[in-house]
């Protein structure tokens, strides 16, 4: 069984530990305390959580086929004539979109701004992650 100490589960969900902390403490997300007596989060209820987290409807946005939004803050936009890219952070993730510069003027993305990514891909590649953050528990 894997297991997440608060500032792991954290960094998974793009979150402060003193939010997953709050969390905890709220009986929102249950832990445990491992051998140490650090608070401890079993894997598969972290993954319960953040999929109830996403299940809760957005009431900004729009009806959309597309499951995977990204809200983060817009870190560069780079434009020329025709063409611009947008850097938004969101969370621990960085998302660089091309698109036309009429659409980044018609949205008015501007650094600092916030914006969400909307991502509907028809391959999505993953990679297994080392175990670093995750501990196999016993």
């Amino acid at each position: 069984m894997t297991s997440f100490r608060i500032g792991e589960a954290a960094g998974l969900l793009g979150v402060s530990a003193d939010t997953v902390r709050r969390w905890v403490d709220g009986g929102r997300l249950p832990a445990a305390r491992d051998e140490h007596g650090h608070r401890v989060i079993d894997g598969v209820v972290l993954a319960a959580f953040v999929r109830a987290q996403a299940a809760e409807p957005d009431e900004r946005a729009e009806f959309s086929s597309a499951r995977n939004r990204l809200r983060g803050i817009v870190t560069a936009v780079t434009t020329d004539t025709v063409m611009a890219q947008v850097d938004i952070q969101a969370g621990p993730f960085r998302i660089v979109s091309l698109m036309s510069r009429e659409a980044v003027d018609e949205l008015d993305l501007r650094v600092g701004s916030v914006a969400v990514a909307v991502i509907k891909s028809t391959t999505v590649v993953v990679e297994r992650a080392s175990t670093a953050r995750g501990r196999a528990g016993s």
